[in-house]
C-alpha cells in the first residue's frame, strides 16, 4: 500500500530534527527561511503584475563588452550578459514549489496556470526589468587549479525584494549556453532536475542552509548523456529548473580575480558581498575582510557538520560549488548514506574517493584556505597572520558543532537513539530514492 512508505519518511523528519537539536547545530545565519514580513504586499496572480531587476548587479560592476554568445576566455568582469535559449518542442510543467512561490516570491500559486508563467520558467520569456546574466568564476576542481568555469548551462535572470525585505536572485538551470559553457551543451535532463527540485527543498525542511527550487519544466528536446560516465551515451529529456538563493557568488568567483590579477575588481566584488550579505560588518573597517572571512569560517564548518548529520554527501566539493555565504549550491551527483559509511562517493566519476562523506570536512578547510589565497592580495601582514589563525581553528570549529554535547556517550538511551534515528534515516533516503525512480519512470526516464 502506498501510505506505507510515508510513515518512515516522517518520523525521519521529526528524528533529525530532534539530533540536530541535541548536537547544538542550527542554520547558519544565512539559511533561507523567511522572517515575519514587513509590509502587507498582496501575492501577484499575474506576471504581470510582478517584476525583477537586475540593476544590483549589473549598476556596481563592469559587464563584459562581447555581446555575442559564444564560448571564450572572459576577462575585467562579473558577468556576460546572455539570454536564455528556449526549447524548441513542447514544454510541460512538472513541479512548483508552492512555499517559494508564495513565501518568497509573492506569487499567488494559481500563476502556476498561466501560459505566461510556463514561458517564464522555461526560458522563453524575460520580466519586465530583468537582464539575463552568466556568471564569471573559476575553481580549484579535485584540487587542482581549472582555471575559468563560470555559468555554462545557468542565467541569473533578476533579483527579487519580497515582502519580508529579503533579497533573492533568481537562476534558471538548464537553460541554454553561455561564453562559459566550455564543451557543454548548455542543457540540464530530467533525471538530475527531478533530484536537485526534491533535495533542495528536503534540504531547506531539514533546517540546513540550501538554494531553493521553485519550478521544474521538461521538454520533448533530446538531451544526450553519458550517465555513468562509462562512454554509454543515451538520450534524455531536457529540463530546467527555476532555482533561488540569496546569492550565488561562491569561492571561485573571488579566486578567478585573483588568479587573474583584477584586484580591483576583486575588492570592488567583495564590498558588494559584505554590503549586501554581511551586515554585522562595517564598510569603513580597515579589517572588513578579515571581518568576512572569519564569518564564513565558522559558517562553512556549521554547514558541512549540518550534512554530516543527515549522512548527505555533496560529491563535487570543487570550490566553484561552495558558497561565500555557506549555502548548499549546486545539486549534481549527491548522494545519502544508507548506512554509515565513511567512504560512501555517490560520484562514480571520482575515481580518487577524494569528495566520500568522510572527507567533506578536510575538503572545507581546503576549500577555505583557498578563499583565503585569494583575498591576501587586500590583506596586509597582520591581518593575513590573523586569517590564517582563524583557519587554523577551523577544525575545532568543526567538531564542537558536530559532536554529540548534549548527550553522554556512555549513556546506553543515548547508543539505543543513536540506532533508533539512524535506521529511520536510512527509510527516508530509501524512500525518497524509490519516489525519485518512480517519477523518473513515470516521465519516460
Amino acid at each position: 500500500m502506498w501510505w506505507r512508505p510515508w510513515l518512515p519518511a516522517c518520523l525521519a523528519w521529526g528524528c533529525v530534527a530532534a539530533l540536530c537539536g541535541s548536537r547544538g547545530l542550527c542554520p547558519a545565519p544565512n539559511a533561507s527561511r523567511p522572517q515575519p514580513g514587513q509590509c502587507p504586499r498582496r501575492r501577484a496572480a499575474e506576471l504581470c503584475a510582478w517584476a525583477l531587476s537586475s540593476d544590483s548587479l549589473l549598476d556596481p560592476f563592469p559587464v563584459d563588452v562581447i555581446q555575442e554568445n559564444y564560448v571564450r576566455n572572459v576577462r575585467n568582469c562579473i558577468f556576460s550578459v546572455v539570454y536564455p535559449t528556449p526549447f524548441k518542442s513542447r514544454v510541460r510543467l512538472v513541479a512548483v514549489s508552492k512555499d517559494v512561490l508564495e513565501n518568497i516570491l509573492d506569487l499567488d500559486i494559481s500563476v502556476k496556470g498561466s501560459p505566461d508563467f510556463l514561458e517564464f520558467v522555461s526560458g522563453g520569456k524575460v520580466i519586465f526589468g530583468s537582464v539575463p546574466l552568466a556568471h564569471r568564476y573559476g575553481g580549484h576542481q579535485f584540487g587542482s587549479w581549472a582555471g575559468q568555469l563560470g555559468d555554462g548551462r545557468a542565467h541569473l535572470i533578476g533579483v527579487y525584494t519580497n515582502r519580508h525585505g529579503e533579497r533573492w536572485e533568481l537562476q534558471l538551470k538548464g537553460s541554454g549556453k553561455t561564453p562559459y559553457s566550455r564543451n557543454g551543451d548548455g542543457r540540464a535532463v530530467l533525471r538530475s532536475s527531478v533530484r536537485e527540485f526534491l533535495c533542495s527543498e528536503a534540504m531547506h525542511h531539514l533546517g540546513i542552509p540550501t538554494s531553493r527550487a521553485a519550478s521544474l519544466v521538461v521538454s520533448d528536446d533530446d538531451v544526450w548523456r553519458d550517465q555513468f560516465y562509462n562512454g554509454n551515451i543515451k538520450k534524455e529529456r531536457g529540463a530546467i529548473v527555476l532555482r533561488v538563493a540569496k546569492s550565488w557568488f561562491r569561492i571561485g568567483s573571488l579566486e578567478i580575480l585573483a588568479h587573474s590579477g583584477e584586484l580591483d575588481l576583486l575588492r570592488r566584488l567583495l564590498d558588494f558581498i559584505i554590503q549586501e550579505h554581511f551586515p554585522s560588518i562595517a564598510m569603513n573597517d580597515s579589517n572588513r575582510y578579515l571581518e568576512f572571512f572569519s564569518t564564513v569560517v565558522p559558517e562553512t564548518a556549521n554547514l558541512i557538520s549540518l550534512w554530516m548529520s543527515v549522512g548527505f554527501a555533496h560529491g563535487v566539493c570543487n570550490t566553484d560549488n561552495f558558497s561565500l555565504l555557506s549555502i548548499t549550491i549546486d545539486y549534481g551527483p549527491f548522494g545519502f548514506m544508507d548506512s554509515y559509511d565513511p567512504d560512501f562517493v555517490p560520484n562514480t566519476s571520482d575515481d580518487e574517493r577524494r569528495y566520500k562523506i568522510g572527507n567533506q570536512a578536510s575538503v572545507g578547510l581546503f576549500n577555505l584556505s583557498k578563499l583565503l589565497q585569494a583575498l591576501k592580495p587586500l590583506l596586509d601582514p597582520r591581518q593575513k597572520q590573523l586569517a590564517s589563525q582563524i583557519l587554523e581553528g577551523y577544525g575545532e570549529l568543526y567538531h564542537s558543532r558536530y559532536a554529540l554535547s548534549e548527550l553522554k556517550p556512555s549513556s546506553h538511551s543515548t547508543i539505543k537513539y543513536i540506532m533508533f534515528t539512524t535506521s529511520i534515516l536510512c527509510y527516508y533516503f530509501q524512500f525518497h530514492r524509490t519516489i525519485q525512480n518512480k517519477i523518473g519512470s513515470s516521465w519516460g526516464e
